[in-house]
């Protein structure tokens, strides 16, 4: 174990190196009243950390060889109302709450039961817990967290336990071995993930970063920007090629601030593709900007995920500490909670 830096009160670094491990306890947490059904579409509603299992949810069933594990319908909401596809039939509406008080996500709780979807609750506690216990909604519970914890930091328990939960419904093959290489692998690979994330921070202090992904892979430069946001507390940006080439790299021509860009490129993605990668950050080296391109590393599409976004966040933390400022607390978001009581 790392010594604590001074700066880190809450210990983030060991809570990063962690997160493959979560790949392993979320299996554990799915529960023998899960709901039964014949689902074929699924409506993650959350905020912030919690609707990130959705997003990964999508990247991991879109980028899986089998054609059963692709036709599930999943849709992710961050609203205080359910969107249509939550009233298609067969549709469970997953209810993500890591504190289980998050109150978009409560309201969109409220309109399900209102309205007799069929719902699985997924919390370490709350109300959102309290409201499936009374009612006998089946519900996931998450590990309750200590109090520095962040949910952003959670998503690994959540995505495993909900690709277990579809491997009870027979919807895709149990990833269980899949779960467990992928945690072997990016142990035996932490310290050179650690030092290519604090590698990536020196480049991008005093820089705001924008991270690009194929469109496949787009979540995955979405949640390097949360981490940014919410580790090193930094203004960031993301898009994925090759949509951005069609409008947004004409926007640099007269920047208004200073930009390092960071690729996460795939060697399997389409030739042309991985061309624009190179092209992109060669014109934009014209305008005198800096880019980065990491190789995202191969193998199982959950191992790509993980050891990616291991990257994401060691790099977030190191430009934490490269500017002085605790990176697990999110002041602003605290405040901002209390303005709307």
């Amino acid at each position: 174990m790392d010594l604590q830096h001074e700066i880190d009160k809450e210990n983030l670094l060991e809570t990063i190196k962690k997160i493959p491990e979560q790949l392993l306890a979320g299996p554990e947490l799915v529960r023998s009243n899960v709901p039964k059904g014949d689902f074929n579409t699924f409506v993650l509603s959350g905020m912030g950390g919690s609707a990130l299992v959705g997003e990964l949810l999508k990247t991991y069933l879109k980028t899986t060889d089998s054609r059963r594990e692709t036709a599930i319908k999943t849709h992710v909401n961050r609203s205080y109302s359910l969107p249509k596809e939550a009233y298609e039939p067969n549709c469970l509406n997953i209810i993500s709450s890591y504190s289980g008080n998050t109150e978009e996500t409560l309201s969109c709780f409220e309109e399900a039961l209102k309205n007799n979807l069929d719902c699985l609750g997924m919390a370490s506690g709350g109300k959102l817990i309290d409201v499936c216990k009374e009612k006998n909604i089946p519900f996931i519970l998450l590990p309750k967290p200590h109090p520095q914890f962040q949910p952003r930091m959670g998503y690994g328990y959540a995505l495993s336990a909900i690709l277990k939960y579809f491997s009870v419904l027979g919807l895709i093959n149990d990833p269980l071995i899949k779960f467990r290489d992928t945690a072997e692998k990016i142990k035996a690979d932490l310290a050179i993930y650690r030092a290519l994330g604090e590698d990536i921070a020196k480049k991008v202090k005093g820089k705001t970063p924008i991270i690009y992904a194929s469109y496949q892979y787009r979540s995955l430069a979405m949640i390097w920007k949360i981490m940014f946001n919410e580790n090193a507390k930094t203004p960031a940006f993301w898009n994925y090629l090759p949509e951005l080439n069609h409008n947004e790299m004409v926007g640099f021509t007269l920047p208004q601030a200073n930009f390092h860009f960071i690729y996460l490129r795939n060697r399997d993605d389409y030739p042309q593709n991985l061309k624009r990668f190179e092209k992109t950050a060669k014109i934009l080296k014209e305008y005198n900007f800096e880019s980065t391109i990491i190789e995202m590393p191969e193998g199982e599409i959950i191992h790509r995920i993980f050891s990616t976004l291991q990257i994401g966040c060691f790099a977030s933390y190191y430009l934490a500490l490269l500017y002085g400022i605790d990176p697990t607390p999110v002041a602003m978001v605290e405040k901002f909670k209390k303005m709307l009581i």
